[in-house]
């Protein structure tokens, strides 16, 4: 019985609850009636959240005598007006009190009476504060987007690998993740941007992620032909304390995953062999020096971005999201390890025919696939680095078609040519078309993204075999061909395929055209906000980066210095980032052997480097030919 009434208490209580008095739901903001004869109301205390006054200024009506009557009460209603209703406004967005700024009970536009009266001065902080919140949010989301990639080609590398290998790839993808967050911390972010808001910009740049940026404003940098150029940024290291502040760390996030995305590029091309030994401490190499060095010159205000400025060539190597920046170089480096580490066992016979070695999960890697391409949405549109951005549209759908292209064409000539589409190819077309995309998503129209997709899908089909037959490179995932040979052509599509839409001003250079007539402005220039301010009064019309084929694509004029600047930027990235990559491995090897013992490669890396069973309820069953010859 005693638990009985209890129940019927509980349940007495809930339904009570349900249907309560005005007098017991309490407002959900603070009460400002007072009687009509009270003096004026004092100042709102700091803590106090407060309603807009009526805007006849009059003091609100007392209450009802009656005390059962339920009160009438000011609500701010979804345009800061105020609404006397029985009901509390569940629509309620705001009023104008939440305008003053910062604080509104401290804001000097609140007068004695607690009246709330907005400035115009206060309007702006809002409105420029509301801006760099939506950057920051979209920015920080789309690096969230490209740290899922990590998953991606997790599976993807482990699926076209064998079973015995599968704890060994996975374990490196993950790895490189913890290896490179702290070495982009401690170093390669500084050397990448601790330059970054002293680089070219266009003129009347403001950071899109707040003034923070501008701390980054140390570059060394050399002097020649009385021109200066840009080696390699100084502020930033360890994120210490000179640096603190929420746009240099929103953009660290930002960089540190496509870092990552470029670091992990050679774990697939060099699967199944490389010591995780040599491995690991190559992760600090690609974090601290290989990468950023290289990111510096082009992102970080350094001598490639300042080719526009300093020779006339375009607006300098323009990369937008990374296909020479991140694809390119993670592809040169996976490109010189497999040559250096050798094929795997058995990959080529003692006639120097190369065997296949079949891929142990297609489901593996066609997930990891599609979750590589949903991430890219987070990877291209995310490096505008503003929400606010409308491009960011444009960006998104150029991505999308030409991943579709690179796929289908790839099937296409896969199906000619041996009768069946492959699946694995088609998954490899599509990353071929994202990577090339990379580089012009921002620069190109629809056309010209299918354009560049349908090419990559050729070239990744030709490249992958050209790899395997004629530099006969064991590369068990097509990693060199995906990465390092369509991030070369991403950057010169660029400077083929852009059509003046986009980027005006773009590393510091105006190009402006009337009548079929082109000027150029540097924004170096002591008179450069004048020689703009009067040609565009005079009808010049600022153009983006514009290629060697933009009339075709709606340009106003052709480019060819900028297929220079973007054939100089792929060239140097090629032996500069595979100059280094090879000196480290040589070294590093007199240390650390970079190939595992052969002995445990034939019988799988996992167990005998990371002492684990990806499937230990199954007997891996390998399908090489290793035991032959």
């Amino acid at each position: 019985m005693a638990h009985g009434a209890s129940l019927a208490a509980v349940l007495a209580w809930m339904v009570i609850g349900a249907f309560p008095s005005q007098a017991q739901e309490a407002p959900k903001v603070a009460p400002t009636s007072t009687p009509a004869t009270a003096a004026p109301e004092p100042a709102v205390p700091a803590a106090a959240p407060v309603s807009a006054a009526p805007k006849d200024g009059a003091a609100p009506p007392a209450p009802p005598a009656d005390a059962a009557a339920p009160p009438k009460t000011d609500t701010p209603d979804s345009t800061g007006t105020l609404l006397n209703t029985d009901k509390i406004n569940g629509g309620n967005s705001g009023t104008a009190l939440d305008l003053t700024w910062p604080v509104p009970a401290d804001s000097p536009s609140i007068n004695a009476a607690g009246k709330g009266k907005v400035t115009n001065d206060e309007v702006i902080q809002n409105v420029a504060h509301n801006k760099i919140s939506i950057n920051i949010a979209w920015t920080l989301v789309g690096g969230f987007l490209v740290m899922f990639m990590q998953l991606g080609f997790a599976l993807l590398e482990t699926g076209l690998c064998r079973a015995k290998n599968a704890v060994h790839t996975f374990g490196m993808n993950i790895m490189i993740y913890g290896i490179g967050v702290l070495g982009f911390w401690a170093a390669g972010y500084a050397i990448m941007f601790g330059g970054y808001g002293a680089g070219p910009a266009a003129i009347g740049w403001q950071p899109s992620l707040g003034q923070g940026l501008l701390l980054l404003n140390g570059e060394q940098s050399i002097t020649l032909f009385g021109k200066s150029f840009g080696l390699f940024g100084t502020k930033g290291f360890f994120l210490n304390p000179s640096v603190f502040d929420s746009a240099v760390f929103c953009l660290f996030l930002f960089e540190m995953v496509f870092m990552d995305t470029a670091a992990t590029i050679p774990t697939g091309a060099m699967a199944e062999r490389w010591n995780f030994k040599s491995f690991f401490i190559y992760g600090f190499f690609v974090s601290i020096l290989a990468y950023p060095l290289f990111g510096n010159w082009v992102w970080g205000g350094g001598w490639l971005a300042q080719m526009g400025q300093n020779f006339g060539m375009g607006h300098g190597h323009v990369d937008f999201a990374g296909s020479s920046v991140v694809h390119e170089c993670g592809g040169v480096i996976a490109l010189v390890g497999a040559w250096l580490l050798g094929p795997r066992i058995g990959k080529f016979g003692k006639d120097g025919k190369a065997h296949a070695i079949p891929a142990h999960d297609i489901p593996l890697v066609v997930s990891g696939t599609l979750i590589l391409a949903f991430g890219w949405f987070g990877f291209n549109p995310g490096s505008t680095l503003a929400g606010t951005d409308h491009r960011i549209a444009v960006i998104a759908v150029n991505t999308m078609l030409a991943s579709a292209a690179g796929m289908v064409t790839a099937a296409i000539v896969m199906w000619n040519v041996f009768g069946k589409p492959d699946i694995t190819m088609a998954c490899n077309g599509m990353l071929a078309g994202l990577v090339a995309i990379t580089a012009p998503c921002a620069f190109v129209n629809s056309a010209g993204a299918v354009l560049i997709g349908a090419i990559s899908g050729i070239l990744v089909v030709s490249a992958v075999f050209f790899v395997e037959r004629v530099l006969r490179v064991d590369d068990p995932v097509g990693a060199v061909a995906v990465h390092c040979v369509n991030g070369m052509f991403g950057v010169i599509a660029v400077g083929l395929f852009a059509n003046g839409s986009y980027g005006q001003g773009w590393n510091g250079v105006h190009t402006l055209v009337r009548d079929g007539l082109v000027q150029t402005i540097s924004a170096a220039a002591p008179d450069a906000i004048a020689q703009l301010a009067k040609l565009t009064a005079d009808g010049w019309v600022d153009q983006g980066v514009t290629g060697l084929f933009g009339r075709v694509f709606g340009a106003a004029y052709t480019d060819a210095g900028q297929l220079g600047a973007e054939a100089t930027g792929a060239l140097t990235c090629f032996v500069v980032v595979g100059g280094l990559a090879f000196l480290w491995f040589k070294l590093t090897g007199l240390v650390v052997p970079v190939r595992s013992k052969p002995d445990d490669e034939i019988q799988g890396l996992d167990v005998p480097e990371l002492g684990a069973e990806a499937y230990p309820d199954f007997e891996p069953k390998d399908h090489s030919t290793s035991s032959v010859d």
